[in-house]
């Protein structure tokens, strides 16, 4: 008898194979059988009508603190997500000495955007090492997880105050060889880098001056154990992530290692950028180089209030830097007119009509309903204001607690995005889960790949879309025995409707440690989500099962 059958369903097996009608077994947490007539189950799910497929695997995500107190990685889990990658971005939380972590929390709370309670109020912090953190991690884990190991925490482990100040010398290098080594025999499925990333004070993080030599020698280390390289390149050029692209591509040919980048944006406002570096990918690719580009499905979409920082100002230094205040100094700040002055201009001539005037009030506790659903140029319009000052004044009047959204800023043309997430060479992924969590929703963009590439633009099959984010994604991170519904495979699997999956509204919780608020998306035709053999989620709630595992590689 198996412990779990799931019948009747149409089998996406990962492979890309034509779907076919069979019965799925499951014992012991891994995948007995598929096939028809297989016998008697203790728990049988009836999945009549519906798709069942692995468990789709995440491959950019910043869930390394929320694991710790919620091993779900909720809500991404409920979107059919049964393995995430964390630890990207040149950012994990090992190795990290104690007397470091201060340091540490101002770049995770640069990137992320969590309360200060997440860092001390929610988990106890007892590692400095990898190995103690894998094993903090795996004492209550609901989803499998890959762990990046940070080269921004790796410097500041070598070299300290001056990880962030001059580049290493050769002993240093040689000690930060040694602690990757270390670290990827703790479990870390290769090292994150970051060439555009800054800390809480808007100073660049610690692998930003590391020089080629240093990650030439750090790459000879993933060689050792063929893992991969990510890294976030200057993304806002096209040029220079060109030359990015190429200097992976030498890496990989090196080193025999997987790079990977990200993010790779489709935007109007340069429309052959991501068409260049794609054609670049490919140009390596057939030198035998393995660069895989990744692509989020979703638009660019960005939501703040003045009530905390967000990432919609990070082209504006000085809006950034006092916002980035607490709310006592922050306050004073808006107040006070030489200040408010002074940001208004910086905003640009026309008054921030630019930047700010298409955005649209979409909440927050305080927005007045009348004006929920207009821009804020229509706003600063009816005030006599500029859109910047409107922004500031609507604010201060409203407690601060005035929400807007940036809505369709770029990656919007399902168009021209589908052909790109279709191509062989295009790894889907760049989702951020966990991150910016003040700005947006970085959940729900399988949904939307089967939504709005699948069964809107037929961008792809079905069959294709399974295969981009299952055994694909498997295979290019080396992560054995998952991404395919193959006997002896590890039983990820998720159960959905191929005409109703999707992703629900985004919406503001506040169920972060100390009442933090962060953006969230339900899933919408997702009926069940079964983890190493075991139901995590399923008819719309979560289960008590804590089933994840750290993943293992081929």
């Amino acid at each position: 008898m198996y412990d779990l059958l799931i019948k009747g369903g149409r089998v996406v097996d990962g492979t890309g194979a034509p779907a076919f009608a069979a019965d799925v077994a499951v014992n012991a947490g891994r995948i007995a059988a598929v096939g028809a007539d297989l016998g008697e189950a203790k728990r049988v799910i009836d999945a009549k009508g519906q798709v069942v497929a692995p468990g789709f695997i995440d491959p950019h995500t910043h869930f390394d603190v929320q694991l710790l107190w919620d091993g779900a990685a909720k809500p991404a889990l409920e979107h059919g997500i049964t393995s995430v990658v964390p630890g990207n971005c040149s950012l994990s939380l090992a190795p990290l000495k104690a007397k470091d972590r201060k340091t540490l929390v101002g770049m995770f709370q640069q990137i992320e955007e969590m309360p200060p309670a997440a860092f001390t109020d929610a988990f106890e912090w007892t590692w400095e090492d990898f190995a103690g953190y894998r094993a903090a991690l795996e004492k209550g884990l609901a989803i499998n997880v890959a762990p990046l190991v940070g080269h921004s925490v790796i410097r500041l482990w070598v070299m300290g105050p001056n990880a962030n100040q001059r580049a290493a010398r050769p002993d240093e290098v040689k000690a930060m060889q040694d602690l990757l080594r270390e670290c990827l025999q703790a479990g870390a499925v290769g090292l994150s880098t970051s060439f555009v990333d800054v800390d809480e004070k808007a100073r660049p993080v610690p692998s930003r001056f590391a020089d080629f030599a240093e990650l030439d020698a750090l790459s000879a280390v993933l060689g050792e154990f063929g893992r991969m390289l990510q890294i976030v390149p200057e993304f806002y050029d096209a040029d220079i992530t060109i030359a990015r692209i190429d200097q992976l591509a030498e890496l990989s040919l090196k080193h025999g290692i997987p790079t990977t980048f990200s993010p790779v944006f489709d935007s109007r406002f340069a429309p052959n950028a991501a068409p260049r570096q794609l054609a670049r990918v490919e140009e390596q690719f057939a030198r035998g180089a393995r660069v895989w580009p990744q692509m989020q499905t979703r638009p660019i979409d960005i939501s703040f209030s003045l009530l905390r920082p967000s990432l919609f100002f990070a082209r504006l230094p000085s809006w950034m830097r006092t916002l980035r205040q607490p709310l006592p100094e922050r306050l004073a700040a808006l107040r006070d007119a030489e200040a408010v002055e002074r940001l208004i201009a910086d905003a640009g001539p026309d008054g921030g009509e630019a930047i700010f005037g298409s955005l649209v009030a979409r909440g927050g506790d305080a927005l007045p309903a009348e004006l929920a659903g207009l821009t804020l140029g229509e706003i600063a319009k009816a005030r006599g204001e500029t859109p910047a000052s409107a922004l500031i004044s609507l604010s201060l009047e409203r407690g601060l607690d005035v929400a807007f959204i940036a809505a369709n800023r770029g990656h919007e043309d399902t168009g021209r995005i589908g052909p790109m997430l279709a191509s062989p060479h295009v790894h889907i992924g760049a989702s951020d889960g966990g991150a910016h969590i003040a700005s947006f929703a970085t959940y729900g963009d399988t949904g939307y790949l089967f939504s709005e590439f699948v069964r809107k633009a037929g961008a792809m099959t079905l069959e294709q879309a399974v295969k981009k984010i299952t055994s694909e994604t498997a295979d290019i991170w080396r992560i054995k025995d998952r991404g395919t519904l193959k006997e002896g495979f590890a039983a990820d699997i998720v159960v959905f409707d191929p005409d109703a999956i999707g992703r629900g509204e985004e919406h503001a919780v506040f169920d972060m440690p100390g009442d933090g608020m962060r953006y969230v998306r339900g899933s919408i035709g997702v009926d069940t989500v079964v983890v190493n053999g075991e139901i995590a989620w399923a008819k719309g709630a979560y289960t008590d099962a804590k089933a994840g595992e750290i993943c293992g590689l081929a």
